[in-house]
């Protein structure tokens, strides 16, 4: 369904469009294949940058806590049928090292899987109010430049609506700069931190037997 006629459907069912939206970004965060940026686009589309942010925030918060949830309830079996085990191998490495601020940049990139990674740190030992924290503070920018950009459509303010989206462009490239720069840091951390091998010890000079260069009596 494109974003027009997704559109349509929540405006038929008049003020209860408003529960359906949040109902809508519950689900698309729980349910990973879900678009998020459709849906975010839609909220402000509908209720303008404010209320569509304001509608944004309650369903993903909501959804994000569900997913954790689901995850530390269930255990690393059900999150491997939504998620591929390679892919959790590399959020770990990711996650090995300061969880808390890694998680927060993995967040506020736009366009980044962030409803993968609410099931991956629910497995962490994150604790579920700085997670909470975590995955809405750094969800809330993305979110207003959707809502923002979901407005300018409606309103036929393209300039505006291609001016977000370099801002999203921007913030994409300089999130993944820094998170391909901590994550040098962090293999060239370990290489020094590596225990360097022992010298091998010095070869022994074998020593000729006593008597051994005496001449023969004959």
């Amino acid at each position: 369904m494109d974003r027009e006629g997704l559109s349509e459907l929540l405006t038929s069912y008049g003020a209860t469009s408003v529960f359906l939206f949040i109902a809508l970004q519950i689900t698309q965060v729980v349910i990973s294949p879900l678009p998020g940026d459709v849906t975010g686009l839609i909220g402000g589309y509908l209720y303008g940058p404010f209320l569509g942010t304001v509608y944004s925030t309650i369903g993903l918060c909501i959804g994000s806590w569900a997913a954790f949830v689901l995850a530390r309830s269930f255990g690393l079996p059900f999150v491997e049928r939504i998620i591929r085990p390679s892919r959790i191998r590399q959020y770990d490495a990711f996650l090995e090292h300061k969880g808390l601020a890694i998680a927060f940049i993995f967040f506020l990139i736009p366009g980044f899987p962030k409803d993968t990674l609410c099931y991956i740190l629910g497995l962490s030992h994150m604790k579920t109010s700085n997670f909470l924290v975590v995955s809405t503070t750094g969800r809330l920018l993305g979110t207003v430049i959707l809502s923002l950009q979901g407005s300018s459509l409606r309103e036929d303010r393209e300039v505006f609506f291609f001016i977000l989206l370099g801002v999203t462009a921007l913030l994409i490239l300089g999130g993944y700069f820094h998170v391909g720069w901590w994550l040098r840091s962090v293999i060239r951390d370990r290489r020094r931190s590596r225990p360097s091998l022992p010298a091998p010890p010095p070869e022994r000079v074998a020593q000729p037997p006593e008597g051994g260069n005496e001449g023969k009596e004959g």
